[in-house]
């Protein structure tokens, strides 16, 4: 969904009344989901906005790895490795939630889901007794639950054998679905603003924020780091597959496969190789040659690039700048 443009859709009308059909054109949506869709098909496009912002969040934290959340044009949009249940489909699974959460939390607040409006959050117990609580808070409860059932239902749907490898599959994806949902909760915060003739501040509302997605993201790329790999018992629970590891919390992200190897080139794995990547020569870290070329070296070329410079703003209204030149070099994995 986070691939489709609703915009394109927005103008038609009658999309979202009761004999509309748009929820059967949707790709990739399961009975459940569609099921769900058909309840609420106002919800449709902020989920895609979601979902889509959670893709553009991947990138971002991942632009600098060997692998760096490539999509593909498919229902599948990570290509095939959502097929292998590695520590990258773990966070791909996190932010993706996140974002729908995010999403749909904002748009109650926003006023634009039928269903529901601003946060009916209890008033936090440390908040001064003179401060108001209220306003129009982001929505976390039903952001959270509208993103439980609608993500989830995937998961659950499918029957599989106790124990087996696609259950073990499942209660992954739930796992680390869980986490993004509660990245969102545990990093959103209580914001205050005065009220008052000329800032005296004689009255303070309190409501519910959310963070910034950017700061979810960079939440969910420290757990990724520290994943915790894990394997299906007989019972059909998820156990940690190194007994000297402490059991992994709802927040903390878990895998069953090791990641593919994404220096080579291997469409079957979802792998696009590094070649050609632009890599960084003065860095020790991931985004460094050294890392990012899997030791095959790199290519060097000089390119000349103009930009602006020395402006200076004239009063009033204008900017004046210089062009200036400059060489630069450009590193590229053999």
């Amino acid at each position: 969904m986070g691939l489709l443009e609703f915009e394109k859709w927005s103008n038609q009308p009658g999309l979202f009344s009761e004999k509309s059909r748009f929820c059967a054109r949707l790709r990739g949506l399961t009975p459940g989901q569609r099921r769900i869709c058909r309840h609420h098909k106002d919800h449709m496009p902020t989920v895609s906005a979601g979902v889509r912002k959670g893709i553009e969040e991947c990138q971002y934290q991942f632009q600098g790895r060997r692998w760096n959340c490539t999509i593909t044009s498919n229902e599948t949009v990570f290509g095939p490795l959502t097929l292998i249940a590695s520590r990258e489909t773990a966070f791909t699974h996190a932010v993706t939630a996140a974002g729908v959460s995010l999403a749909i939390s904002r748009a109650c607040r926003d006023g634009s889901l039928a269903s529901c409006g601003c946060s009916r959050a209890s008033r936090p117990r440390h908040l001064h007794n003179d401060w108001v609580w209220g306003g129009c808070g982001d929505n976390l409860e039903y952001g959270y639950k509208f993103t439980e059932s609608f993500v989830d239902v995937r998961e659950r749907e499918g029957k599989v054998k106790r124990g087996s490898r696609e259950q073990g599959r499942q209660l992954m994806n739930r796992h680390n679905n869980e986490a993004g949902r509660r990245a969102v909760i545990k990093k959103s915060r209580v914001t205050c603003k005065c009220h008052g003739v000329s800032g005296s501040c004689s009255l303070i509302t309190c409501w519910q924020q959310l963070a910034t997605f950017r700061e979810i993201g960079d939440y969910l790329h420290e757990k990724y780091e520290g994943a915790t790999e894990v394997k299906v018992s007989r019972r059909g629970k998820l156990r940690v597959g190194n007994p000297n590891y402490s059991l992994p919390t709802p927040q903390d992200l878990v895998y069953l496969e090791e990641s593919p190897n994404y220096c080579i080139k291997n469409e079957t794995l979802g792998s696009f190789g590094t070649t050609g990547r632009n890599c960084n020569r003065t860095s020790p870290g991931i985004d460094g040659c050294a890392i990012m070329c899997c030791g095959r070296g790199y290519n060097t070329k000089r390119a000349v690039i103009k930009e602006r410079c020395d402006c200076k703003f004239h009063w009033c209204c204008r900017v004046d700048c210089n062009i200036c030149v400059k060489t630069v070099e450009i590193h590229t994995c053999k």
